[in-house]
Protein backbone atom coordinates (compact mmCIF):
# COMPACT_ATOMS: atom_id res chain seq x y z
CA UNK A 1 0.00 0.00 0.00
CA UNK A 2 1.17 3.55 -0.62
CA UNK A 3 1.12 6.68 0.46
CA UNK A 4 -1.98 7.62 -1.44
CA UNK A 5 -4.16 6.01 1.13
CA UNK A 6 -4.27 9.00 3.33
CA UNK A 7 -6.16 10.78 -0.06
CA UNK A 8 -9.31 9.09 0.62
CA UNK A 9 -9.43 10.56 3.85
CA UNK A 10 -11.93 13.01 4.92
CA UNK A 11 -10.86 15.10 8.30
CA UNK A 12 -13.48 16.34 10.75
CA UNK A 13 -10.78 18.46 12.13
CA UNK A 14 -8.64 21.35 10.94
CA UNK A 15 -4.62 20.56 11.29
CA UNK A 16 -2.36 23.36 12.27
CA UNK A 17 0.53 24.52 10.09
CA UNK A 18 3.44 23.62 12.32
CA UNK A 19 5.76 26.38 13.55
CA UNK A 20 9.73 26.17 12.09
CA UNK A 21 10.69 25.07 15.65
CA UNK A 22 8.21 22.58 16.20
CA UNK A 23 8.82 19.34 17.63
CA UNK A 24 8.92 16.22 14.99
CA UNK A 25 6.93 13.31 16.14
CA UNK A 26 6.21 10.48 14.76
CA UNK A 27 2.80 8.77 15.96
CA UNK A 28 2.55 4.92 14.91
CA UNK A 29 0.00 2.51 15.20
CA UNK A 30 1.69 -0.90 15.17
CA UNK A 31 -0.76 -2.65 12.82
CA UNK A 32 -2.11 -1.97 9.16
CA UNK A 33 -3.05 1.49 8.44
CA UNK A 34 -7.24 -0.09 7.92
CA UNK A 35 -6.87 -1.33 11.45
CA UNK A 36 -5.12 1.59 13.20
CA UNK A 37 -7.48 4.22 11.27
CA UNK A 38 -10.43 2.21 12.32
CA UNK A 39 -8.95 2.66 16.19
CA UNK A 40 -10.51 5.79 17.83
CA UNK A 41 -8.14 5.87 20.18
CA UNK A 42 -5.38 6.47 17.81
CA UNK A 43 -7.93 8.87 15.88
CA UNK A 44 -8.09 10.99 18.42
CA UNK A 45 -4.71 10.95 19.93
CA UNK A 46 -3.21 11.82 16.19
CA UNK A 47 -5.41 14.53 15.77
CA UNK A 48 -4.63 16.19 19.05
CA UNK A 49 -1.51 16.26 18.21
CA UNK A 50 -2.05 17.48 14.79
CA UNK A 51 -3.89 20.58 16.06
CA UNK A 52 -0.86 21.97 17.87
CA UNK A 53 1.07 24.12 15.58
CA UNK A 54 4.43 23.51 17.97
CA UNK A 55 4.76 19.67 17.28
CA UNK A 56 4.85 18.24 13.56
CA UNK A 57 2.89 14.58 13.11
CA UNK A 58 3.82 12.14 11.03
CA UNK A 59 1.70 8.86 11.06
CA UNK A 60 3.07 4.77 10.38
CA UNK A 61 1.94 1.71 9.99
CA UNK A 62 2.99 -1.40 9.32
CA UNK A 63 1.84 -1.52 5.37
CA UNK A 64 2.17 2.50 4.69
CA UNK A 65 3.56 6.08 6.42
CA UNK A 66 3.48 9.73 5.45
CA UNK A 67 6.41 11.67 5.07
CA UNK A 68 8.41 10.79 8.06
CA UNK A 69 11.18 13.43 9.39
CA UNK A 70 14.71 12.49 9.24
CA UNK A 71 15.53 12.82 13.03
CA UNK A 72 11.95 12.83 14.86
CA UNK A 73 12.44 13.93 18.71
CA UNK A 74 9.73 11.83 20.04
CA UNK A 75 8.30 8.19 18.79
CA UNK A 76 4.94 7.28 19.83
CA UNK A 77 3.11 3.79 19.74
CA UNK A 78 -0.81 3.55 20.51
CA UNK A 79 -1.37 -0.27 21.59
CA UNK A 80 -4.42 -1.88 22.27
CA UNK A 81 -3.80 -5.67 21.32
CA UNK A 82 -1.07 -8.03 22.71
CA UNK A 83 0.26 -9.53 20.28
CA UNK A 84 1.33 -6.08 18.63
CA UNK A 85 4.33 -5.71 20.45
CA UNK A 86 5.94 -7.73 17.39
CA UNK A 87 5.27 -5.20 15.35
CA UNK A 88 6.36 -2.22 17.35
CA UNK A 89 9.58 -3.94 17.82
CA UNK A 90 10.02 -3.86 13.88
CA UNK A 91 9.04 -0.94 13.68
CA UNK A 92 11.70 0.52 16.15
CA UNK A 93 14.11 -1.21 13.96
CA UNK A 94 12.71 0.31 10.58
CA UNK A 95 13.13 3.88 11.92
CA UNK A 96 16.94 2.54 12.52
CA UNK A 97 16.81 2.90 16.69
CA UNK A 98 17.91 0.29 19.58
CA UNK A 99 15.36 -1.47 21.04
CA UNK A 100 16.25 -1.30 24.05
CA UNK A 101 15.95 2.00 26.06
CA UNK A 102 19.32 2.07 27.78
CA UNK A 103 21.19 0.80 24.61
CA UNK A 104 19.85 4.70 22.75
CA UNK A 105 21.85 7.45 23.24
CA UNK A 106 21.16 11.68 23.68
CA UNK A 107 20.68 11.98 19.89
CA UNK A 108 18.17 9.47 19.52
CA UNK A 109 14.40 9.92 20.39
CA UNK A 110 12.60 9.07 23.21
CA UNK A 111 10.32 5.91 22.35
CA UNK A 112 6.64 6.65 24.76
CA UNK A 113 3.78 4.80 24.42
CA UNK A 114 -0.27 4.43 25.56
CA UNK A 115 -3.10 2.43 24.94
CA UNK A 116 -5.19 -0.31 26.98
CA UNK A 117 -2.58 -2.80 27.03
CA UNK A 118 0.34 -0.35 28.29
CA UNK A 119 -2.03 1.36 30.70
CA UNK A 120 -3.30 -2.00 32.13
CA UNK A 121 0.50 -3.56 32.64
CA UNK A 122 3.75 -2.37 30.87
CA UNK A 123 5.85 -4.16 32.65
CA UNK A 124 6.48 -7.21 30.15
CA UNK A 125 7.38 -4.25 27.68
CA UNK A 126 9.08 -1.86 29.98
CA UNK A 127 12.82 -2.60 28.78
CA UNK A 128 11.72 -1.15 24.81
CA UNK A 129 9.96 2.28 26.35
CA UNK A 130 11.35 5.56 27.66
CA UNK A 131 7.93 6.74 28.31
CA UNK A 132 4.95 5.45 29.25
CA UNK A 133 1.72 7.56 29.70
CA UNK A 134 -1.04 5.74 31.87
CA UNK A 135 -4.55 6.59 31.60
CA UNK A 136 -7.11 8.94 29.33
CA UNK A 137 -4.99 10.80 26.90
CA UNK A 138 -7.38 13.79 27.16
CA UNK A 139 -5.30 15.97 29.66
CA UNK A 140 -2.31 13.43 30.05
CA UNK A 141 -1.26 14.18 26.77
CA UNK A 142 -0.76 18.07 26.77
CA UNK A 143 1.03 17.65 29.75
CA UNK A 144 3.74 15.27 28.41
CA UNK A 145 4.33 17.34 25.72
CA UNK A 146 4.41 20.76 27.64
CA UNK A 147 6.78 18.63 29.90
CA UNK A 148 8.79 17.53 27.00
CA UNK A 149 9.08 21.46 25.33
CA UNK A 150 11.19 22.36 28.51
CA UNK A 151 13.71 19.95 28.61
CA UNK A 152 14.00 19.39 24.70
CA UNK A 153 17.26 20.27 24.53
CA UNK A 154 18.43 18.69 27.45
CA UNK A 155 20.28 15.24 27.65
CA UNK A 156 17.93 12.02 27.90
CA UNK A 157 18.13 11.53 31.56
CA UNK A 158 17.32 15.16 32.43
CA UNK A 159 14.72 15.06 30.28
CA UNK A 160 13.65 11.35 31.91
CA UNK A 161 13.78 12.89 35.31
CA UNK A 162 11.78 16.13 34.30
CA UNK A 163 8.61 13.78 32.72
CA UNK A 164 8.75 11.51 35.68
CA UNK A 165 6.96 14.23 37.33
CA UNK A 166 4.29 14.43 35.11
CA UNK A 167 1.24 12.70 36.78
CA UNK A 168 0.27 9.34 34.56
CA UNK A 169 3.72 9.89 32.56
CA UNK A 170 5.94 6.29 33.70
CA UNK A 171 9.74 6.13 33.27
CA UNK A 172 10.18 2.83 33.63
CA UNK A 173 14.46 2.62 33.70
CA UNK A 174 13.74 5.22 36.89
CA UNK A 175 12.25 2.05 38.69
CA UNK A 176 14.30 -0.71 39.59
CA UNK A 177 13.08 -4.33 40.78
CA UNK A 178 14.74 -7.28 42.90
CA UNK A 179 13.32 -10.53 42.68
CA UNK A 180 13.17 -13.81 44.94
CA UNK A 181 16.01 -16.09 44.15
CA UNK A 182 13.72 -18.82 46.22
CA UNK A 183 10.13 -18.36 44.44
CA UNK A 184 10.74 -16.12 41.37
CA UNK A 185 8.10 -13.51 42.97
CA UNK A 186 8.84 -9.97 42.74
CA UNK A 187 10.79 -8.86 46.50
CA UNK A 188 10.77 -4.78 45.87
CA UNK A 189 10.16 -2.17 43.01
CA UNK A 190 11.23 1.03 43.83
CA UNK A 191 12.61 4.39 42.01
CA UNK A 192 16.18 4.89 41.77
CA UNK A 193 16.48 8.18 43.64
CA UNK A 194 13.92 9.90 45.74
CA UNK A 195 13.25 12.56 43.57
CA UNK A 196 11.39 10.14 41.38
CA UNK A 197 7.49 9.38 42.59
CA UNK A 198 7.20 5.96 44.83
CA UNK A 199 3.90 5.44 42.49
CA UNK A 200 2.28 6.49 39.29
CA UNK A 201 -1.10 6.47 38.96
CA UNK A 202 -3.62 6.69 35.89
CA UNK A 203 -4.87 9.66 34.78
CA UNK A 204 -8.87 9.58 34.45
CA UNK A 205 -10.61 12.45 32.25
CA UNK A 206 -14.14 13.08 33.64
CA UNK A 207 -15.71 15.44 31.35
CA UNK A 208 -18.82 14.95 29.88
CA UNK A 209 -17.66 15.41 26.44
CA UNK A 210 -16.74 11.98 24.96
CA UNK A 211 -14.15 11.11 22.15
CA UNK A 212 -16.06 11.11 18.45
CA UNK A 213 -13.90 10.47 15.22
CA UNK A 214 -12.00 12.80 13.24
CA UNK A 215 -11.45 10.91 9.90
CA UNK A 216 -13.26 8.98 8.18
CA UNK A 217 -12.34 7.14 5.14
CA UNK A 218 -13.74 3.91 3.04
CA UNK A 219 -9.84 2.44 3.54
CA UNK A 220 -11.23 1.78 7.07
CA UNK A 221 -11.51 -1.99 8.31
CA UNK A 222 -15.11 -0.84 8.78
CA UNK A 223 -15.66 1.40 6.00
CA UNK A 224 -16.77 4.92 6.33
CA UNK A 225 -17.70 4.56 9.71
CA UNK A 226 -18.00 7.46 11.91
CA UNK A 227 -17.22 6.55 15.50
CA UNK A 228 -19.23 8.19 18.97
CA UNK A 229 -17.87 6.92 22.24
CA UNK A 230 -21.05 7.13 24.50
CA UNK A 231 -20.37 6.06 27.79
CA UNK A 232 -16.53 5.50 28.91
CA UNK A 233 -16.39 2.50 31.22
CA UNK A 234 -19.46 0.12 32.49
CA UNK A 235 -21.17 0.21 36.24
CA UNK A 236 -21.44 -3.34 36.12
CA UNK A 237 -18.00 -4.15 37.37
CA UNK A 238 -18.03 -7.96 36.63
CA UNK A 239 -14.78 -8.78 38.54
CA UNK A 240 -12.79 -10.68 35.55
CA UNK A 241 -13.32 -7.20 33.44
CA UNK A 242 -10.84 -4.94 32.13
CA UNK A 243 -12.57 -2.86 30.44
CA UNK A 244 -14.88 -1.25 33.34
CA UNK A 245 -11.89 -1.48 36.52
CA UNK A 246 -9.15 -0.19 34.63
CA UNK A 247 -11.38 2.72 33.48
CA UNK A 248 -13.65 3.66 36.29
CA UNK A 249 -15.65 5.73 37.14
CA UNK A 250 -18.74 5.35 34.61
CA UNK A 251 -18.77 8.60 32.81
CA UNK A 252 -21.69 9.08 29.72
CA UNK A 253 -21.38 11.63 27.12
CA UNK A 254 -24.11 14.68 27.11
CA UNK A 255 -26.82 14.44 24.78
CA UNK A 256 -26.73 18.09 23.94
CA UNK A 257 -22.90 18.74 24.64
CA UNK A 258 -21.24 15.79 23.15
CA UNK A 259 -23.54 12.94 21.21
CA UNK A 260 -26.29 15.53 19.21
CA UNK A 261 -23.50 17.59 17.77
CA UNK A 262 -20.94 14.83 16.94
CA UNK A 263 -23.22 12.58 15.08
CA UNK A 264 -24.74 16.10 13.19
CA UNK A 265 -21.25 16.64 11.93
CA UNK A 266 -19.99 12.97 11.28
CA UNK A 267 -23.66 12.34 9.06
CA UNK A 268 -22.24 15.39 7.12
CA UNK A 269 -19.38 13.50 5.80
CA UNK A 270 -20.94 9.72 6.18
CA UNK A 271 -24.72 7.69 7.02
CA UNK A 272 -22.43 5.19 8.82
CA UNK A 273 -22.82 5.38 12.30
CA UNK A 274 -20.94 3.29 15.11
CA UNK A 275 -21.94 3.72 19.24
CA UNK A 276 -19.04 2.83 21.20
CA UNK A 277 -18.45 2.23 24.73
CA UNK A 278 -18.29 -0.51 27.33
CA UNK A 279 -22.37 -0.47 27.78
CA UNK A 280 -23.74 1.57 25.70
CA UNK A 281 -27.32 1.39 26.29
CA UNK A 282 -26.68 2.03 30.23
CA UNK A 283 -26.49 5.54 29.32
CA UNK A 284 -29.18 7.55 31.08
CA UNK A 285 -30.48 9.06 28.02
CA UNK A 286 -29.88 6.28 25.95
CA UNK A 287 -33.62 6.08 24.95
CA UNK A 288 -33.84 9.72 24.02
CA UNK A 289 -30.58 8.83 21.83
CA UNK A 290 -32.74 6.15 19.91
CA UNK A 291 -36.00 8.71 19.81
CA UNK A 292 -33.38 11.02 18.05
CA UNK A 293 -31.61 7.99 15.77
CA UNK A 294 -35.40 7.17 14.89
CA UNK A 295 -36.34 10.81 13.33
CA UNK A 296 -36.91 10.21 9.59
CA UNK A 297 -34.03 12.07 8.26
CA UNK A 298 -32.03 9.54 9.46
CA UNK A 299 -33.80 6.79 7.42
CA UNK A 300 -30.75 6.30 5.66
CA UNK A 301 -28.02 5.69 8.05
CA UNK A 302 -26.64 2.46 8.77
CA UNK A 303 -26.31 1.95 12.13
CA UNK A 304 -23.96 -0.36 15.17
CA UNK A 305 -23.44 -0.40 18.77
CA UNK A 306 -20.97 -2.06 20.22
CA UNK A 307 -22.22 -3.35 23.56
CA UNK A 308 -25.28 -3.79 24.70
CA UNK A 309 -26.66 -4.59 28.22
CA UNK A 310 -28.94 -7.44 27.88
CA UNK A 311 -31.71 -6.47 30.27
CA UNK A 312 -31.67 -3.36 27.81
CA UNK A 313 -32.88 -4.74 24.69
CA UNK A 314 -36.22 -3.89 23.98
CA UNK A 315 -38.46 -3.92 21.20
CA UNK A 316 -37.74 -0.39 19.98
CA UNK A 317 -34.07 -0.79 20.26
CA UNK A 318 -34.35 -3.80 17.96
CA UNK A 319 -36.74 -2.26 15.84
CA UNK A 320 -34.53 0.72 15.27
CA UNK A 321 -31.24 -1.19 14.79
CA UNK A 322 -33.23 -3.30 11.92
CA UNK A 323 -34.44 0.50 9.98
CA UNK A 324 -30.96 1.34 10.17
CA UNK A 325 -29.30 -1.57 8.31
CA UNK A 326 -28.50 -4.03 11.43
CA UNK A 327 -29.59 -7.20 11.48
CA UNK A 328 -27.40 -8.64 14.48
CA UNK A 329 -26.97 -7.66 17.68
CA UNK A 330 -24.39 -9.06 20.76
CA UNK A 331 -24.78 -9.64 24.03
CA UNK A 332 -22.67 -10.85 26.83
CA UNK A 333 -23.68 -12.91 29.11
CA UNK A 334 -20.59 -14.90 30.19
CA UNK A 335 -22.44 -18.22 31.36
CA UNK A 336 -25.63 -20.11 31.57
CA UNK A 337 -25.19 -20.94 35.21
CA UNK A 338 -26.81 -18.02 37.53
CA UNK A 339 -24.32 -19.46 40.15
CA UNK A 340 -21.53 -18.58 38.08
CA UNK A 341 -22.72 -15.13 37.05
CA UNK A 342 -22.87 -14.15 40.69
CA UNK A 343 -19.38 -15.27 41.31
CA UNK A 344 -18.48 -12.63 38.75
CA UNK A 345 -21.07 -9.93 39.60
CA UNK A 346 -22.58 -10.53 36.15
CA UNK A 347 -25.72 -9.19 37.62
CA UNK A 348 -28.13 -11.32 34.84
CA UNK A 349 -31.47 -13.27 35.49
CA UNK A 350 -32.31 -16.28 33.17
CA UNK A 351 -35.58 -14.93 32.10
CA UNK A 352 -33.67 -11.31 30.83
CA UNK A 353 -31.58 -13.45 28.39
CA UNK A 354 -34.57 -15.27 27.36
CA UNK A 355 -36.62 -11.57 27.13
CA UNK A 356 -33.45 -10.28 25.12
CA UNK A 357 -33.80 -12.74 22.66
CA UNK A 358 -37.82 -12.71 21.93
CA UNK A 359 -37.32 -9.22 21.70
CA UNK A 360 -34.59 -8.59 19.25
CA UNK A 361 -36.45 -11.21 17.18
CA UNK A 362 -39.61 -9.09 17.79
CA UNK A 363 -37.84 -6.08 16.59
CA UNK A 364 -36.83 -7.92 12.76
CA UNK A 365 -33.35 -8.73 14.02
CA UNK A 366 -32.32 -11.87 12.73
CA UNK A 367 -28.95 -13.00 14.72
CA UNK A 368 -28.21 -12.92 18.15
CA UNK A 369 -24.66 -13.47 19.17
CA UNK A 370 -24.07 -14.16 22.97
CA UNK A 371 -20.50 -13.81 24.57
CA UNK A 372 -19.52 -16.28 27.22
CA UNK A 373 -16.68 -17.53 28.79
CA UNK A 374 -14.47 -21.19 30.30
CA UNK A 375 -12.73 -21.09 33.38
CA UNK A 376 -14.50 -18.82 35.61
CA UNK A 377 -12.88 -19.20 38.72
CA UNK A 378 -15.24 -21.92 40.54
CA UNK A 379 -16.50 -23.55 37.04
CA UNK A 380 -17.81 -26.95 37.68
CA UNK A 381 -18.87 -29.29 34.58
CA UNK A 382 -22.69 -28.94 35.14
CA UNK A 383 -22.15 -24.82 35.03
CA UNK A 384 -21.76 -26.03 31.32
CA UNK A 385 -24.42 -28.29 31.07
CA UNK A 386 -26.26 -25.07 31.97
CA UNK A 387 -24.79 -23.26 29.30
CA UNK A 388 -26.11 -25.80 26.89
CA UNK A 389 -29.35 -25.56 28.14
CA UNK A 390 -29.48 -21.75 28.38
CA UNK A 391 -28.81 -21.73 24.53
CA UNK A 392 -31.66 -24.45 23.76
CA UNK A 393 -33.97 -22.09 25.76
CA UNK A 394 -33.40 -19.53 23.96
CA UNK A 395 -33.73 -21.46 21.01
CA UNK A 396 -37.09 -22.57 21.96
CA UNK A 397 -38.37 -19.16 22.81
CA UNK A 398 -36.97 -17.39 19.58
CA UNK A 399 -37.51 -20.15 16.58
CA UNK A 400 -35.94 -18.72 13.90
CA UNK A 401 -33.31 -16.41 15.29
CA UNK A 402 -29.89 -17.24 13.93
CA UNK A 403 -28.10 -17.91 17.54
CA UNK A 404 -23.85 -17.62 17.44
CA UNK A 405 -22.09 -18.35 20.78
CA UNK A 406 -18.68 -16.83 21.03
CA UNK A 407 -16.85 -18.13 24.09
CA UNK A 408 -13.12 -17.14 25.62
CA UNK A 409 -11.21 -18.74 27.91
CA UNK A 410 -10.87 -16.30 31.70
CA UNK A 411 -7.91 -14.51 31.13
CA UNK A 412 -6.84 -12.52 34.49
CA UNK A 413 -6.59 -8.84 34.01
CA UNK A 414 -4.53 -6.37 36.05
CA UNK A 415 -6.38 -4.13 38.33
CA UNK A 416 -9.57 -6.59 38.63
CA UNK A 417 -10.47 -8.57 41.44
CA UNK A 418 -9.46 -11.64 39.11
CA UNK A 419 -6.16 -10.02 38.88
CA UNK A 420 -4.40 -12.83 41.18
CA UNK A 421 -6.26 -16.33 39.44
CA UNK A 422 -4.48 -18.31 36.99
CA UNK A 423 -5.90 -19.62 33.55
CA UNK A 424 -8.01 -22.79 33.90
CA UNK A 425 -5.94 -26.05 32.88
CA UNK A 426 -9.31 -27.39 31.96
CA UNK A 427 -10.53 -24.85 29.90
CA UNK A 428 -9.46 -26.05 26.41
CA UNK A 429 -11.79 -29.38 27.17
CA UNK A 430 -14.64 -27.56 28.22
CA UNK A 431 -14.29 -25.40 24.92
CA UNK A 432 -14.42 -28.63 22.83
CA UNK A 433 -17.55 -30.10 25.10
CA UNK A 434 -19.66 -26.91 24.34
CA UNK A 435 -18.35 -27.33 20.46
CA UNK A 436 -19.79 -30.63 20.50
CA UNK A 437 -23.11 -30.21 22.73
CA UNK A 438 -23.93 -27.38 20.89
CA UNK A 439 -23.49 -27.75 17.78
CA UNK A 440 -25.97 -31.11 17.74
CA UNK A 441 -28.50 -28.72 18.56
CA UNK A 442 -28.04 -26.24 15.54
CA UNK A 443 -26.42 -23.20 17.78
CA UNK A 444 -23.06 -21.65 15.82
CA UNK A 445 -20.28 -22.07 18.20
CA UNK A 446 -17.01 -19.68 17.79
CA UNK A 447 -14.54 -20.31 20.65
CA UNK A 448 -11.89 -18.17 21.09
CA UNK A 449 -8.32 -19.82 20.93
CA UNK A 450 -7.22 -21.74 23.97
CA UNK A 451 -3.40 -21.10 23.21
CA UNK A 452 -4.61 -17.53 22.13
CA UNK A 453 -5.81 -17.06 26.11
CA UNK A 454 -2.55 -18.65 27.67
CA UNK A 455 -0.37 -15.89 25.60
CA UNK A 456 -2.89 -13.20 26.81
CA UNK A 457 -2.30 -14.24 30.29
CA UNK A 458 0.88 -14.54 29.95
CA UNK A 459 1.58 -11.25 28.85
CA UNK A 460 -1.15 -9.81 31.35
CA UNK A 461 0.91 -11.09 34.12
CA UNK A 462 4.37 -10.51 33.33
CA UNK A 463 6.45 -8.93 34.26
CA UNK A 464 10.33 -7.10 33.24
CA UNK A 465 11.90 -10.69 32.72
CA UNK A 466 9.12 -11.36 29.63
CA UNK A 467 11.44 -8.67 27.40
CA UNK A 468 13.91 -11.31 26.67
CA UNK A 469 11.04 -13.96 25.89
CA UNK A 470 9.03 -11.26 23.60
CA UNK A 471 12.65 -10.89 21.45
CA UNK A 472 13.24 -14.50 21.09
CA UNK A 473 9.11 -14.89 20.36
CA UNK A 474 9.66 -12.32 17.75
CA UNK A 475 11.98 -14.32 15.90
CA UNK A 476 10.41 -17.80 16.39
CA UNK A 477 6.28 -16.43 15.41
CA UNK A 478 3.74 -15.29 17.51
CA UNK A 479 2.40 -19.07 17.95
CA UNK A 480 2.29 -20.88 21.39
CA UNK A 481 4.98 -23.11 20.51
CA UNK A 482 7.12 -20.43 19.45
CA UNK A 483 6.72 -18.74 23.68
CA UNK A 484 7.56 -22.36 24.86
CA UNK A 485 10.62 -22.63 22.88
CA UNK A 486 11.51 -19.69 24.11
CA UNK A 487 11.12 -20.40 27.71
CA UNK A 488 13.12 -23.52 27.30
CA UNK A 489 16.09 -21.48 25.43
CA UNK A 490 16.01 -19.03 28.68
CA UNK A 491 15.39 -22.20 31.41
CA UNK A 492 16.97 -20.58 34.93
CA UNK A 493 17.01 -16.77 33.90
CA UNK A 494 12.88 -16.58 34.55
CA UNK A 495 10.01 -18.53 35.95
CA UNK A 496 8.53 -21.09 34.51
CA UNK A 497 5.64 -20.11 31.91
CA UNK A 498 2.92 -21.94 34.19
CA UNK A 499 4.21 -19.25 36.77
CA UNK A 500 2.78 -16.66 34.85
CA UNK A 501 -0.11 -18.34 33.51
CA UNK A 502 -2.02 -20.77 35.71
CA UNK A 503 -0.46 -20.20 38.83
CA UNK A 504 -3.03 -18.75 41.39
CA UNK A 505 -1.12 -15.95 42.98
CA UNK A 506 -0.86 -14.66 46.86
CA UNK A 507 -2.97 -11.24 47.21
CA UNK A 508 0.31 -10.57 49.86
CA UNK A 509 2.56 -10.82 46.88
CA UNK A 510 4.12 -8.02 45.19
CA UNK A 511 2.71 -7.88 41.42
CA UNK A 512 4.36 -6.03 38.51
CA UNK A 513 2.18 -3.49 38.33
CA UNK A 514 2.07 -2.84 42.31
CA UNK A 515 3.50 0.72 41.80
CA UNK A 516 1.35 1.69 39.20
CA UNK A 517 -1.77 2.92 40.83
CA UNK A 518 -5.41 1.74 39.21
CA UNK A 519 -8.78 3.83 39.96
CA UNK A 520 -9.18 1.32 43.03
CA UNK A 521 -7.09 0.60 45.72
CA UNK A 522 -5.70 -3.62 46.26
CA UNK A 523 -7.75 -3.49 49.38
CA UNK A 524 -11.11 -2.94 47.52
CA UNK A 525 -9.93 -5.57 44.63
CA UNK A 526 -9.72 -7.95 47.68
CA UNK A 527 -12.91 -6.69 49.27
CA UNK A 528 -14.82 -8.17 45.94
CA UNK A 529 -12.35 -11.45 45.72
CA UNK A 530 -13.71 -12.57 49.28
CA UNK A 531 -17.20 -11.73 47.77
CA UNK A 532 -17.08 -14.44 45.27
CA UNK A 533 -16.92 -17.20 48.10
Amino acid sequence: MTASVFSFERLLFSPATPNADAIDLIFAFPNEYSVGITSLGYQVVWSSLAIRPDVKVSRLFTDTHEQLPRKPELVGFSMSWELDYINILNLIEFLEIPLRSDARSDDQPLIFGGGPVLTANPEPFADFFDVILLGDGENLLGNFIEAYKEVRHAGRQTQLQRLAQVPGVYIPSLYEVEYSHSNNEIELIQPIDSTIPKCVEKQTYRGNVLSASSVVTEKAAWENIYMVEVVRSCPEMCRFCLASYLTLPFRTASMEESLIPAIEKGLTVTHRLGLLGASVTQHPEFEDLLSYLSQPQYDGIRLSIASVRTNTVTVKLAETLAKRDTRSLTIAVESGSERLRKIVNKKLEQNEIITAAINAKAGGLSNLKLYGMVGIPGEEPEDLDQTVAMMRDIKKAAPGLRLTLGCSTFVPKAHTPFQWFGVDRSAEKRLQFLQKQLRSHGIDFRPESYNWSVIQALISRGDRRLSHILELTRQYGDSIGSFRRAFKELRGQLPEMDFYVHNNWSTKQILPWSHLLGPLPQATLEKQLTMTN
